[in-house]
């Protein structure tokens, strides 16, 4: 028998509402107390290396996997440099011979392959040991041991006051990587936390609300740790300092972009509903279909990079789309508990009265459908745009247009190794010196992998190109111990592999130049001329091959990102012109980005360059995030437009979302700024341009283009929809007469 006195219906489901909240909130907790620990590990499955990133269909990778069967385990250079400011006596440079066995005591130093060294310059100024150390994630470890042992060995040695060690090479640029990275585990994560709290704290005027949200973005990163970590540990995903530092920051920023509408939607809802569940449930049916859209777009655009030859780019695809989907998960379920829990008490102690919420909306994040109720700089935006929407549109996309002028001057074709790490680096300035007394390429050398019976052709071929000051075959070593560079080029029997020689060669220039990669761009053609099936490897090949396969990926995945979001606009908005245009208005704002950070970065912060990979970062960003800031104003403009007609439906969308959109413009672009404190050229410039494109997205395009150019279309916005035909409202009928 049902009980059908007042209330008691209401209390019962209020009961249920309760229920769910506390399982939710406890689901939570649990996710948080495992996931929380988990950010610390991550640094244990993730890779820096860059010969990593590579496909194995690249030449480089194929020339390393070869380099590989010629030592019992992998290893990679790390050069020990002694720089005295006067030329060494015979006795001071017999005083460095012992170090090389001390060196090779080091914990993490490879006995698979020959130590070199020690090795006197030709100005007697200078000495340097080969030290090979093993791959893995001990490498900064192993290069901290040696610089100790360098430094200490050097002020004991009885070499000349002044001399300065050094440990460089590319175990000593990795090892510095590393140390840049690491305020990824929490630096940079309490530096977007912290800027996004302040915003908040502005938005909100509140105590309590700003860390709900807080916590539902902290709780969402604790969850996508969980599986990033799981999935990096079985190997089906490559986690990388970059990809690791950009997932606490999508998660935090979109997290928080996602509560701030369903924020808006909730307090709207508290100005009439019978009590703080029915205002949940109403946020809910509100911000649901937005919230998924919006998430499932940026999931699958991060997706494409699936598509890319880059292992790093791959592996970033499915660590940013799990991202997302915890973000979308935390914001339609703990946060919804959070509030039904706390009720009004969540806006203290601005607490919004009942029937009088949506007109407290003093602050950016608050949308309000009653004309009355929109804030005052969107009513006049609003005025403007109905009254000369043509003038605005053009104007605003003429700024774009001009903005986007500049991205002719975008250098993306590759960095130096040395100029990556922008905090100071021992292994920068050690490369310096090593070009002072050796040839600018030691310590890096070119690798080739030539079959047995022309070895002898390919070696006096690549002592002959130009920019190579030396090449030997490597020999079978006649211990383990360090042995001086020459013994490679006596006449000692060539180590064989499977029918293959190894050649080191020397650069003359440095290796992370583009004369050194013109010179490996010349070998290789060469070699594949003269001995077909010669491999062509070494730092600077991994390079080279590198922006190749970043600069490739840019014309690949671009295409596919584009037709995925008009898919998913088309299918939202159930039009074909209105995500035409949608699109239309992301690139042009992309182009705009791209064009004023190329002028800050040649003319302000004088960088030397951008990595191969930033203009596709920088798309796949701003794209996918610009079109979540679409979604947010169209699904509200097709609400609105469905009850008022398109014209009317837009300039209240408009007021609606106006401050939902800039104040979750202002949150992402906050976050991403974050990024550049963490002292590594590739973040500071992604930090950089997704930014300032958030903050343009939000100010300019969504504010005046898109409005001002879906009003000037009208109802045809919606073509071939069924809302193109809906009864025009009287605005839009005065509208279409007045032009």
């Amino acid at each position: 028998m049902i009980d059908r006195r007042p209330g008691i219906g209401r209390r019962s489901s209020s009961r249920w509402w309760v229920a769910a909240a506390v399982l939710a909130l406890a689901a939570w907790m649990v996710i948080g107390g495992i996931g929380g620990p988990t950010f610390g590990k991550l640094s244990e499955v993730s890779s820096n290396d860059q010969a990593s990133f590579l496909p194995a269909s690249a030449e480089s990778t194929e020339a390393r996997a070869w380099q590989s069967k010629f030592a019992s385990s992998g290893s990679v250079p790390a050069v020990v440099l002694f720089e005295s400011p006067e030329k060494l006596s015979p006795a001071q440079l017999a005083g460095l011979a012992p170090l090389g066995t001390q060196l090779s005591a080091v914990a993490g130093v490879s006995h698979s392959t020959a130590m070199v060294g020690p090795i006197p310059s030709a100005d007697g100024k200078a000495v340097q040991f080969i030290v090979p150390v093993e791959e893995g994630n001990g490498v900064k470890e192993s290069i901290q041991a040696l610089r100790a042992n360098a430094t200490g060995y050097a002020a004991g040695a009885g070499l000349p006051a002044g001399t300065t060690s050094y440990v460089t090479g590319p175990a000593g640029f990795l090892a510095d990587l590393v140390n840049a990275f690491g305020g990824i585990d929490g630096i940079l994560l309490f530096a977007a936390l912290g800027a996004v709290l302040v915003i908040l704290l502005a938005v909100y005027r509140s105590v309590v609300l700003p860390f709900v949200v807080l916590l539902t973005a902290v709780f969402a990163l604790c969850g996508s740790i969980l599986v990033v970590f799981a999935l990096a540990k079985a190997g089906a995903i490559q986690l990388t300092g970059q990809s690791q530092g950009i997932l606490s920051i999508l998660v935090v920023g979109s997290a928080t972009d996602y509560a701030l509408l369903f924020v808006a939607r909730y307090r709207e809802a508290l100005g009439d509903a019978s009590n703080k569940w029915s205002a949940v449930g109403r946020a809910y049916k509100g911000s649901f279909g937005a919230i998924v859209a919006s998430g499932t777009t940026v999931a699958l655009a991060l997706l494409c990079l699936l598509f890319s030859e880059l292992n790093s780019n791959r592996g970033l695809g499915p660590i940013g789309a799990i991202g997302i989907v915890f973000s979308m998960l935390a914001s339609l379920t703990l946060l919804p508990a959070a509030l039904g829990l706390l009720g009004r008490s969540a806006f203290w102690p601005r607490t919004p009265r009942k029937a009088q919420a949506a007109s407290a909306a003093a602050s950016a994040a608050v949308a309000a459908p009653a004309h009355s109720n929109i804030p005052r700089v969107w009513r006049r935006l609003a005025g403007i745009i109905a009254k000369r929407p043509r003038a605005v549109w053009l104007g605003a996309a003429a700024v774009l247009v001009v903005c986007a002028s500049g991205l002719l001057q975008l250098q993306a074709s590759g960095v130096p190794q040395s100029a990556l790490i922008l905090s100071k680096s021992e292994a920068v300035d050690g490369q310096t010196a090593v070009g002072r007394h050796y040839p600018a390429g030691a310590g890096s050398p070119v690798v080739v992998v030539a079959e047995e019976k022309s070895a002898a052709v390919v070696l006096a071929e690549v002592k002959a190109q130009e920019g190579i000051s030396d090449a030997s075959v490597v020999a079978v070593p006649p211990d383990s111990g360090a042995r001086p560079l020459a013994d490679a080029a006596t006449g000692a029997a060539p180590l064989v592999r499977d029918g293959r020689v190894l050649i080191n060669a020397t650069l003359s220039s440095e290796a992370d130049s583009a004369k050194a990669e013109q010179t490996i761009a010349t070998l290789r053609q060469k070699l594949h001329d003269t001995a077909p099936g010669t491999l062509v490897g070494g730092t600077t090949a991994t390079a080279t091959d590198t922006n190749a396969s970043a600069q490739s990926d840019l014309w690949r995945i671009i295409p596919i990102v584009l037709a995925v979001i008009l898919l998913v606009l088309m299918a939202l908005l159930r039009s074909i012109l209105a995500p035409l245009l949608l699109i239309g208005t992301v690139v042009l704002s992309y182009a705009a980005a791209l064009g004023v950070s190329a002028w800050v970065f040649n003319h302000v912060f004088g960088f030397p360059g951008a990595d191969a990979s930033v203009p596709l970062f920088g798309f796949v960003f701003l794209v996918a995030l610009g079109v979540d800031y679409n979604i947010f104003l169209m699904t509200r403009v097709r609400e609105e437009s469905m009850l008022n007609g398109t014209r009317a439906g837009i300039l209240k969308g408009l007021g609606a979302t106006g401050g939902v959109i800039t104040s979750a413009g202002v949150v992402l672009a906050a976050t991403f700024a974050a990024l550049g404190v963490i002292p590594i050229l590739f973040l500071a410039q992604i930090s950089f341009i997704v930014a300032f494109g958030v903050l343009l997205d939000t100010t300019i395009v969504r504010s005046l283009l898109v409005p001002a150019l879906s009003y000037d279309v009208g109802s045809r916005i919606w073509w071939p929809g069924r809302l193109a035909r809906h009864p025009a409202s009287k605005e839009d009928q005065r509208a279409a007469t007045a032009s």
